[in-house]
């Protein structure tokens, strides 16, 4: 896609054309491995960009309505973006499927390992879901937004409703509201 997008940090981004701001491209951020993940903080900002500066990263780019544009009207960035999703799925310890009803997000085989990193009382991990949420449903993945909310909403409503608390729950949930 050519036009109006080219200039968007974001789109060049996601294309694999420009790096971010460390120089890193997008295909280096899927390949890293789940403690790289953790320990760095400025590459998520990047993998799932919002409107809102970030107070962590304020170098990180912000998302326009050409962003959006180049979004809705692009299935690859889509796909690419459904690719970061997927690497964040794998940190959680969550798993990503097609179902009968949609898209689903459950917890997979490494969620028990897995939630030990991030599933801890105010934990900076609810802040990064908040925004892969906001990301999805802004950049053209309401249904895998919902499904990760409603996986999230599960744990939230299960054993794990005191360390995630009423406060990131709500947080969540606006999120995925439009």
């Amino acid at each position: 896609m050519g036009g109006g997008t080219d200039n968007d940090e974001i789109v060049e981004f996601y294309r694999g054309r420009s790096p971010d701001s460390e120089g890193r491209f997008v295909e280096d951020l899927w390949a890293w491995d789940d403690g790289a993940l953790e320990a760095v903080h400025d590459y998520i900002q990047w993998l799932f960009p919002l409107a809102q500066p970030s107070g962590v990263n304020p170098r990180a780019p912000l998302v326009t309505d050409r962003t959006e544009a180049a979004f809705a009207a692009d299935p690859d960035l889509r796909l690419r973006l459904g690719r970061s999703f997927e690497r964040m799925l794998r940190f959680y310890g969550f798993e990503g499927t097609p179902g009968p009803g949609g898209f689903m997000v459950r917890p997979g085989p490494s969620f028990a390992a897995r939630s030990r990193v991030w599933l801890r009382p105010s934990n900076h991990n609810f802040l990064r879901l908040t925004r892969i949420l906001a990301c999805l449903r802004t950049l053209g993945l309401p249904d895998e937004a919902a499904a990760l909310f409603r996986c999230l909403e599960g744990l939230f409503r299960g054993e794990a409703g005191d360390v995630i608390g009423s406060r990131t729950f709500a947080f969540w949930q606006m999120a995925v509201e439009p």
